[in-house]
């Protein structure tokens, strides 16, 4: 676990607090809200991160830079936003930082060969085709059109939350995911043939 790992009371201990309760009191110096704050949403920043970045190396870098960048910018968080959602956006903007890098200084990643997955309970293959195919569709994207799309179509926020979260207008949130959702559709139109269902 990384830097913002929470012992096992911190979050019970400070679980009844809200997010904006945790975030002020990590700003006032309490040293265990943030971490109470990041185990409740991890999930959800760990998955946009994923969803956002090419590989998991990526992901866990640029969730680990945004979790930085949110515990030092805790103190300039304006309540015009849920907690959840700021936190979001650092996340999506840290994973296209990473990208843009990346794109300057391009590297080879190294095989996962001790990774192991969490088993599925339903574990059947063609589930397991699908979703890499999906993600592969997704990964074909400009990281400005994923990001829209990832946040709008399988995050469910609205356009204008995902257009306040990216620091775009809520048009450019609309036309970035129209684009993605059609380069999407001819990529995995063949999943409509009743024989791929």
């Amino acid at each position: 676990m990384g830097i913002f790992g929470i012992k096992g009371e911190a979050g019970g201990l400070l679980g009844g607090r809200s997010d904006v309760e945790l975030l002020n009191a990590h700003v006032q110096g309490d040293p265990d809200a943030f971490a109470a704050l990041v185990h409740r949403h991890h999930e959800h920043l760990w998955m946009t991160a994923r969803r956002t970045s090419y590989t998991n190396e990526d992901a866990a870098d640029a969730l680990q830079e945004a979790l930085l960048s949110a515990h030092r910018t805790a103190g300039s968080f304006r309540a015009d936003a849920a907690v959840r959602s700021w936190m979001h956006k650092i996340v999506v903007n840290a994973c296209l930082d990473r990208i843009r890098r990346n794109r300057s200084r391009p590297t080879t990643p190294l095989a996962d060969i001790d990774v192991q997955e969490p088993p599925d309970a339903r574990d059947r293959m063609s589930d397991v085709e699908t979703s890499i195919e999906v993600r592969s569709a997704l990964m074909s994207l400009p990281p400005e059109q994923r990001a829209a799309v990832v946040a709008v179509d399988m995050e469910g926020y609205s356009v204008a939350d995902a257009a306040a979260m990216l620091g775009v207008p809520t048009g450019t949130v609309k036309s970035r995911c129209a684009r993605a959702r059609q380069k999407l559709a001819v990529q995995l139109r063949y999943l409509q043939d009743d024989g791929n269902r």
